[in-house]
């Protein structure tokens, strides 16, 4: 595809400019934001099984990681406080070290099946408390640690996004072998891949680290 280029007179720089381009916004969209968790915001997070969570660093470089378990993983403190379980990944610590630079975090969490979604605004810090801890075991693996979120702002987001996007349904599925597997497209635009065979050993020892490692 051909490339476009942006033209800088159309471009919209402050808020005013921006608020004429759209409807008032409606009542009940300014009316939903909440302080703390209620009780169907409560059961959404009881449910969920995934939920993305948005950082910054000092720079205000912006990061978002996904985070996923059993349905329940994340555990209601209480009404303003929640806690996730940080669970093996690539060791990055990308989000990690953002919230100790910058504890402002941003949550979205998810029910498959579900069109709308739950959004949380917060502060986070990080913690090693081995009675948190302990409520988080899974496959009798303890959690390095836990991000713990002390909410500021939550509400529910309407489903027009995963409307658009038919995105849990069947008939939009598309098949993963269509692309390249994770570590060719990393290996495709860094260093180069090697050749199919060894590209096939290499994926199947990333499978075999997903078995160990997961948890």
């Amino acid at each position: 595809m051909q490339g476009i280029a942006e033209r800088e007179d159309y471009g919209v720089r402050d808020e005013e400019a921006l608020r004429r381009l759209y409807p008032a916004t409606h009542d009940l969209a300014i009316q939903k934001f909440q302080a703390s968790l209620g009780r169907h915001a409560q059961e959404f997070i009881r449910r969920s099984p995934f939920l993305c969570i948005g950082t910054q660093d000092m720079a205000g470089r912006a990061d978002v990681s996904p985070r996923g378990d059993p349905p329940g993983f994340v555990r209601i403190l209480d009404p303003s406080t929640l806690a996730i379980p940080d669970r093996p990944g690539n060791n990055r610590l990308d989000s990690l070290s953002n919230i100790i630079a910058n504890p402002v975090v941003g949550l979205l969490f998810v029910i498959p099946g579900f069109d709308d979604t739950l959004r949380v605004n917060g502060r986070a810090r990080l913690t090693t408390d081995p009675d948190l801890l302990a409520t988080m075991v899974v496959n009798d693996r303890v959690p390095t640690l836990a991000i713990v979120v002390e909410v500021q702002e939550i509400f529910m987001h309407c489903a027009k996004a995963f409307r658009r996007s038919h995105l849990w349904d069947p008939a939009y599925r598309q098949d993963r072998k269509e692309m390249p597997s994770l570590i060719k497209i990393i290996l495709d635009e860094t260093t180069g891949a090697p050749d199919e065979q060894a590209m096939r050993a290499i994926d199947d020892g990333l499978e075999e680290d997903y078995k160990r490692t997961l948890y």
